[in-house]
């Protein structure tokens, strides 16, 4: 399980490093603060379940993984622009490849969960 948690955050650091790149170098806006709040409020969905992921929480592990369908959708919207197409087109990889982590992880989760509940009732 441990190297399912560390691909996943490596794939949600990635996520982060490309949103970073695409809002302060590609598309940046007027203002660095307004690119900053910007910044934040885009990735307050990974950012809030993170620490119940890192603590291998079934919940927060699920919730990753409907977030990164978000930015799996934002990438397709961005993947058509010429000037943001290999951003996207990262921004589809790493969010597919989160998903099917945490999907694996949630799973995984819940057939130890049955296994440990099924011992325990013998």
């Amino acid at each position: 399980m441990n190297g399912l948690l560390f691909l996943a955050l490596m794939l949600l650091g990635s996520l982060f490093a490309t949103t970073g790149l695409r809002q302060f170098f590609l598309e940046p806006l007027g203002d660095t603060a307004v690119n900053i709040v910007w910044f934040i409020v885009q990735m307050l969905p990974l950012l809030l379940p993170l620490p119940g992921l890192i603590r291998l929480g079934l919940r927060s592990t699920f919730f990753v993984c409907l977030a990164s369908m978000l930015y799996f959708v934002h990438g397709v919207l961005i993947v058509f622009d010429a000037d943001t197409r290999l951003i996207g087109a990262s921004e589809i990889v790493f969010s597919l490849g989160l998903c099917a982590v945490t999907a694996l992880m949630v799973r995984r989760m819940r057939e130890q969960a049955a296994s440990s509940n099924s011992i325990s009732s013998l």
